[in-house]
């Protein structure tokens, strides 16, 4: 039975050491991309720069993800952002940190963006805001973490150093993004586009250009009850669309809010040309003036199934207050997650 077990454990190494080497191999023809997360709304800034002080008082955001626990080469993204409307320059500051943790802090990405976010009221019912990005990045590869094959003793397992040059290390780019969003009390839409300037991100041989992703993302708010301004009832539909290279993604959703809480149900995948399907997602939350608290899990119903454990997300969100507007300002009315 151990002999067994050791051969299994052994298949199971080889399985990852094979795909590694391959990833080695094609490094320069690899297209990355970027972290996910499920709760965007509860991440606006890093949904699209324009949300950058769309709300009358400032607020603070923090976001945790663990993709794919079961797994050893898992991903775990944590973001923190702050960001509020300044009148003086006719829009929104935003600052948004994030770190992306893949296989345990083998590969290692921390990205710090500062946002700004001009706000141009249409008409008495609509406003549209327009934003732009610049990023830092920085990825790092812990080269000490990896296994190859002049490492296995048949019999033994990784045993052995490794004669390969030790190559990895550190890269850092700068990065820029745009974004716009428009909205109305009943209805919301937006487009952002990031990196366009494609920084290089290779972190072994030749070049690893970081692709263009292409966001869209709409919904609106339905009143379904009206009681008192704490007890509303309201749906709201959304959809968001991605494209980051030759990855394509539409995630459609529906949240139902009650007073503070807050219930929602999300299908990602792809439902037109090379269609796939990846998770059904469900969100619970509870949202106050003041604080926002959100869970989600998601419901691996790819191929992956059931090994990857899902994925677990938790978010928090604070608003401040703040005084009084000389000016009013028209705040943007979406999803709490």
């Amino acid at each position: 039975m151990i002999h067994q077990r050791n051969r299994f454990t052994m298949r199971k190494q080889l399985y990852y050491l094979f795909v590694l080497v391959g990833l080695l191999s094609l490094s320069d023809r690899l297209v990355a991309q970027d972290p996910e997360f499920t709760q965007f709304y509860a991440n606006p800034l890093y949904l699209n720069p324009a949300f950058a002080g769309s709300l009358k008082c400032p607020r603070f955001n923090m976001n945790y993800r663990n993709q794919w626990p079961s797994l050893t080469g898992n991903f775990v993204t944590t973001s923190a952002s702050y960001d509020q409307n300044v009148q003086t320059i006719q829009g929104g500051l935003g600052l948004l940190v994030m770190n992306d943790r893949a296989a345990q802090g083998t590969l290692n990405t921390t990205t710090v963006s500062g946002m700004y976010s001009y706000a141009q009221t249409v008409s008495r019912k609509f406003t549209i805001r327009a934003a732009l990005q610049a990023s830092y990045l920085q990825k790092s590869l812990d080269w000490s973490r990896l296994t190859f094959g002049d490492q296995i003793d048949p019999s033994k397992g990784f045993i052995y150093n490794t004669n390969d040059v030790q190559r990895g290390g550190t890269v850092k780019a700068i990065d820029f993004s745009a974004g716009l969003v428009g909205y109305s009390d009943r209805f919301y839409g937006g487009v952002a586009v990031h990196h366009l300037n494609e920084p290089n991100e290779s972190l072994i041989l030749g070049t690893s250009r970081l692709p263009m992703k292409y966001t869209v993302h709409a919904g609106a708010l339905i009143p379904i009850e009206k009681k008192s301004r704490d007890n509303d009832a309201r749906l709201s539909p959304n959809i968001l669309y991605r494209r980051q290279g030759e990855f394509q993604q539409l995630n459609l959703g529906l949240y139902v809010q009650k007073g503070p809480l807050v219930a929602g149900v999300w299908f990602r995948g792809l439902l037109f040309g090379q269609t796939y399907r990846d998770a059904f997602i469900a969100t619970l939350g509870i949202q106050t003036d003041v604080v926002r608290v959100g869970y989600s899990y998601d419901v691996t119903i790819s191929e992956l199934t059931p090994s990857t454990g899902g994925s677990h997300e938790v978010s928090l969100g604070i608003n401040f207050e703040c005084r009084a507007k000389k000016k009013r300002m028209r705040a943007i009315s979406c999803p709490a997650f």
